[in-house]
């Protein structure tokens, strides 16, 4: 699939090609660390075993590094989209260490504003939605 440049090659229903993003211990604990997140939080994003004991199955994934990745997902269908807004729901954690794959589709497209909205799902290997949401974004006008 090649990148979108503008709202006249965007085609409703069309599912945008799935990637894996890099959710390595040593990639959350850096975001982490990068966000400021590693004092005071018990190591629940950069130690497995702090965050079992913390009651989680083990390192997560920040939530707002998810976002970063859906956010990477636009950017990769269409590096000049403008993101105007996304909107996730966290249904369960997503664990460092362990892969996930991020994908969407288009579920609506208004050519006369610009506007296309898509529904993002994060899912872990098991093929179980960790988290969803949607967004919308404006491409330039044909």
């Amino acid at each position: 699939m090649s990148a979108i440049s503008n709202i006249s090659e965007v085609e409703f229903g069309v599912e945008l090609e799935p990637f894996e993003p890099d959710t390595s211990l040593a990639a959350t604990s850096a975001f982490a660390e990068a966000v400021g997140w590693t004092d005071g939080r018990g190591g629940r994003f950069t130690d497995h075993e702090a965050a079992r004991k913390e009651g989680f199955p083990g390192a997560l994934v920040p939530g707002i590094m998810n976002m970063g990745f859906l956010t990477s997902m636009i950017h990769r269908w269409s590096p000049v989209a403008e993101v105007v807004h996304v909107d996730t729901v966290f249904r369960a954690p997503v664990i460092a260490d362990e892969p996930c794959t991020i994908s969407a589709v288009i579920t609506d497209v208004d050519e006369d504003e610009c506007l296309v909205e898509l529904d993002l799902t994060v899912k872990n290997a098991k093929d179980e939605t960790r988290v969803f949401g949607t967004a919308k974004v404006r491409l330039p006008a044909a």
